[in-house]
């Protein structure tokens, strides 16, 4: 069957009239690329309008499925003069254009009239990039929001994020890594403003440039940024309202003068939501299936979330040929959380024997400062070009904390109290400096090639203590201090060749590991260190092969290596209590993940892909639950291996001048085989998933959207997820001379986006939850783009890749 369904796509190409792709590079005088240029394809004979394409920020373009005949082109810019080319003959192959140069000047995008917008999903030989701006319901929201209704990607109930039904994803910020935890990254994703944000780039198999950190990719989020001259930016407001308000504001500009580029992003967010979780846990005498107890428990979970992120910098272009760069960044994230948990204990006949009630306030603050030095020089004029980065990074954490167990019988008269303090500090530092070197050779193919190294330091304290009658007294059990120290060294050969109509694109990437850790003592534990050395090799392949001329179909392979390495607190062995029946705790012997992943595409008409995807992991590192008798453990833990399989689809279809659908779906095999306690977990299980969106163009600067998602029962791990799906709509609004715009859109329409599942394989008991989230969520969105592109008299008044990806703070 599916043999028939490749022969089937394979032979339509023979049915289409043979055209050509024309392609070309546009710059300044200057040779440096340019970005959003608007490329016009003309007829020569009366210059009617044919095609339009936007450039690329390497100032690349493609216009394909070109007819044979005389053409002229056309380039419009925001700051520079129009050009307008000489006639030229298309035929049946080809053309590659000569490197346009636009002059400066006075022209303005003003003078053309765009009706055209970037796609919402675009598809590259190595990436799939997702541009933010052209959803109505981004509008408002925030970074893990834009992340969620992604094609292929999905979040799981703890935060983590997953790219076509794996884990161990890694979050890059304009190709830095973010260096945080599940937990931390997921709060920092809602800190940061969507309207802050330009595109998302996902890559199942990075190339060799890229960290091997991430078992199942890298997803790098593009922070908005101009180069155009004179001072330009962007403001967006917005005020959101479910149970609880959320607000997400930023801003963004740039001012370009000479041989100076300022730029600067700020968001200031609040961000205030429920959940409402209720656990079921059920108990039998060892080794039966004869129930002995139950346990069930609600907990109402508030939190408010603050966000304060700022990103300045500047580059200096010192000539033609070198460009130096300093870029600040920094948040402070302040957050309150209030946990009430209601429990009950039942025995064996089923009759209540005990209540309990948790109250825990917590309070946490995440802060960060980061600099990087950049410094990229064109060694001549074949592109042949020398960079380097050297970056350092400071996270602190400060958590405060309080949890306060009272015991009821079951009469529900008071029989006891405790209270247990804790303070958590954390400090993580980082540095990394990395070289790379491109060098175009003569045959037409690229050679890159770098190397980097990255130092990491870790200080996590964990200070409990009893109150008993406003006193506090030390918590041995508790209570520890736990370092760590990494060291990675890597380098890397990338090479890449277009030929007639093969693209290759091949690298290798060596990483050496040195790590150390170090749990201090207290009076009731002794001193223990662990250290690990280990060296590594990371294949990458990517293929895409033209089946005719127009690339009407393309066919396309990737294959890479790739490795996951604990989270650095994960690795800490001490265990702290959530509540009364659940602790949480590290596991020293966390081993790193390796994964080989492979995947076939089929390309139509660059609107309709379709790829097989194939996956193995050895050692997953995932969450464990263990029961020990009332008490629930969760530890990350290593399983044996983890095997994934099947098709994706990612189309996008004009159904009519003012209707756009883009579609994706999925049908996923995840399997899991390993030994957890004592307990075999050996199980597969399929799931399906949709991302439809649907796009309406309507009348007078009116644009409307409708789009959803819904995923079958999903296996991961011990944890299976029902079904669960969500439906989304939103509305806008060009005002101001279509420099404003209004939004308003709505989030989970039918609140339905709620989460249940089943926790299996733990000895003698069985667990179940059910969670209700403050999705319903109705957003106003303004936003402004002021003198973009025009310059302003103004007064005057006066390489760090994966390790961000793993702090658990």
């Amino acid at each position: 069957m599916t043999r028939a369904i490749f022969l089937l796509l394979l032979s339509t190409h023979f049915l289409l009239a043979q055209t050509a792709k024309i392609s070309g590079n546009v710059a300044n005088t200057s040779q440096q690329p340019l970005d959003g240029a608007v490329i016009s394809l003309l007829k020569s004979k009366d210059s009617t309008f044919v095609k339009a394409a936007i450039t690329e920020p390497n100032g690349n373009f493609e216009l394909l499925n070109i007819k044979a005949g005389a053409y002229l082109i056309s380039i419009s810019h925001l700051t520079y003069q129009k050009y307008l080319s000489k006639a030229f003959e298309v035929g049946q192959s080809d053309l590659v254009l000569p490197l346009i140069q636009l002059s400066e000047g006075e022209k303005t995008l003003a003078e053309v009239k765009v009706t055209g917008k970037k796609p919402f999903v675009e598809t590259k030989i190595d990436r799939t990039v997702i541009n933010v701006d052209a959803l109505i319901s981004n509008a408002g929201t925030n970074a893990m929001d834009v992340l969620e209704k992604s094609p292929g990607l999905a979040i799981d109930p703890n935060g983590g994020i997953r790219l076509k039904g794996k884990t161990g994803v890694v979050v890059f910020i304009d190709d830095k890594p973010t260096y945080l935890s599940a937990e931390d990254l997921s709060n920092y994703l809602k800190s940061l403003a969507a309207g802050s944000v330009e595109t998302i780039e996902i890559m199942p198999n990075p190339p060799a440039k890229y960290d091997a950190a991430g078992n199942a990719g890298v997803i790098n989020i593009r922070l908005k940024k101009n180069t155009v001259k004179g001072f330009n930016g962007g403001l967006s407001l917005s005020y959101g309202q479910g149970t609880y308000r959320r607000s997400n504001n930023s801003f963004n500009f740039n001012y370009r003068i000479n041989k100076f580029n300022f730029f600067s992003n700020l968001s200031v967010n609040q961000n205030n939501s429920y959940q409402d979780l209720t656990i079921w846990r059920r108990y039998f005498q060892p080794n039966t299936t004869i129930f002995s107890s139950a346990f069930t428990q609600n907990s109402y979970i508030q939190r408010n979330i603050g966000g304060n992120n700022a990103k300045v910098g500047f580059d200096y272009y010192a000539s033609k040929k070198a460009t130096f760069g300093v870029v600040l960044t920094g948040f402070i994230n302040p957050s309150h959380v209030d946990v009430t948990n209601k429990a009950k204990v039942f025995n064996a006949s089923n009759e209540v024997t005990s209540l309990v009630e948790a109250i825990s306030p917590t309070d946490k603050t995440l802060k960060n400062g980061s600099i990087n030095l950049n410094y990229a020089y064109k060694l001549d004029s074949t592109g042949k070009e020398l960079s380097t980065n050297v970056d350092y990074i400071h996270y602190q954490a400060t958590t405060v904390q309080s949890l306060t167990n009272s015991l009821f019988d079951a009469q529900n008269k008071f029989v006891s109290q405790s209270v247990l303090v804790s303070s958590l500090p954390t400090n993580i530092d980082i540095g990394t400096a990395k070289i790379d070197y491109v060098h175009p050779l003569a045959s037409g193919g690229k050679f890159e090639t770098g190397v980097k190294t990255s130092f990491i330091s870790t200080g996590n304290v964990a200070d409990f203590s009893d109150q008993v009658d406003g006193k506090l007294f030390p918590n041995y059990e508790f209570t520890n201090s736990f370092n760590y120290n990494e060291n990675i060294n890597a380098g890397y050969l990338n090479y890449a060749k277009e030929l007639r109509r093969l693209t290759v694109q091949a690298g290798l990437r060596f990483e050496n590991t040195n790590i150390r850790g170090h749990q201090l003592g207290n009076k009731q534990t002794k001193d223990s260190t662990f250290t690990r050395n280990y060296n590594n090799l990371f294949p990458t392949l990517y293929m895409q092969y033209r089946l005719d001329s127009a690339a009407v179909h393309l066919l396309g392979f990737s294959f890479g290596r790739r490795i996951e390495r604990p989270n650095y607190q994960d690795m800490n062995p001490f265990s702290y209590p959530l509540d009364r029946f659940t602790y949480y705790g590290g596991n020293p012997f966390l081993q790193p993940t390796f994964s080989y992943n492979f995947e076939l595409s089929h390309t139509f008409k660059q609107r309709i892909t379709t790829t097989l995807q194939y996956s193995i992991a050895k050692n997953v590192i995932s969450e464990t639950n263990e029961q020990r008798g009332t008490i629930y453990y969760s530890r990350p833990g290593n399983f044996g291996q983890r095997i994934s399989y099947g098709i994706s689809v990612n189309g996008s279809f004009q159904l009519a001048k003012w209707w756009s659908l883009n579609l994706y779906t999925e049908y996923i095999s995840n399997g899991f085989k390993a030994t957890l306690y004592g307990q075999k977990l050996d199980d597969s299980r399929f799931y399906w998933a949709v991302v439809p969106t649907n796009q309406f163009q309507l009348k007078d600067g009116w644009a409307a959207e409708l789009a959803g998602s819904y995923q079958t029962t999903f296996l991961l791990g011990q944890l299976l997820i029902y079904p669960i799906g969500n439906v989304r709509a939103g509305v806008s609004k060009r005002i101001m001379k279509n420099k404003g715009t209004l939004k308003l859109n709505v989030s989970d329409v039918f609140y339905t986006n709620q989460i249940k599942g089943d926790i299996r394989n733990i000895a003698n008991a069985e667990a179940n939850w059910f969670s209700y989230l403050d999705t319903r969520v109705a957003t106003l969105t303004f936003s402004y783009r002021f003198n973009k592109g025009k310059t302003l008299n103004l007064r005057q008044t006066g390489g760090s890749d994966s390790e961000k990806s793993r702090v658990k703070a």
